[in-house]
């Protein structure tokens, strides 16, 4: 008599699948502390990838800055939230502090770091202001970035946690990557097409 194929349940190939792809992307590998990439190589190849993405970004923020009549600045969905312009303004300021910082270089003193002048600098911002600071943030925080010396890149402390530079700058263009999301659906509520869809 055959004895029964015992068939495995969805359920218990779901969880291998899960475990066999952790275990193959090092999920599970020690961590050491100190070394955020492996030589000087590596670490000028994340600032590479990190300002090239900087620069897609900022070429879609003022694409969709300028695609934006000047009226629509002060528009916003809900009272709750950012208008327009105060969201192109937040990214300034993520330009002129959290890109520098994310990869262990100085922030700018056009706006200071604290909530009263972060919200000063985002209220009531104009077509005029949002375009001059998206441009003078990203040159900031690029030259900033590439002032940073290969070998002194290292851990930083991003928000209370030692951190490499890879998953800090990581993080810093994950939240642009968001405010241009945000801003795209701002602008097709407003019967506006992100240019580079058109």
């Amino acid at each position: 008599m055959l004895s029964a194929v015992q068939v495995p349940s969805a359920r218990h190939l779901l969880r291998t699948s899960i475990l066999s792809c952790a275990l193959a992307s090092g999920a599970f590998a020690p961590k050491v502390r100190g070394q955020p990439v492996a030589n000087t190589v590596d670490a000028t190849e994340v600032r590479k990838q990190y300002l090239a993405d900087l620069d897609r970004l900022t070429s879609k923020f003022v694409a969709l800055a300028n695609a934006f009549p000047a009226d629509k600045f002060v528009w916003r969905p809900t009272p709750q939230v950012r208008s327009v312009g105060a969201v192109f303004m937040h990214v300034a300021t993520e330009y002129y502090l959290f890109s520098p910082l994310a990869f262990g270089a100085q922030a700018s003193p056009v706006v200071k770091m604290n909530p009263e002048d972060l919200n000063r600098f985002e209220a009531n911002p104009t077509k005029e202001a949002v375009l001059r600071h998206l441009r003078d943030g990203a040159v900031y925080a690029k030259g900033a970035i590439e002032a940073v010396d290969a070998k002194d890149i290292g851990p930083i402390n991003w928000f209370g946690h030692e951190t490499t530079i890879a998953e800090s700058s990581t993080r810093m263009t994950a939240d642009l990557h968001e405010h241009l999301g945000q801003l795209i659906t701002y602008a097709r509520m407003n019967g506006i097409t992100p240019p580079w869809s058109k």
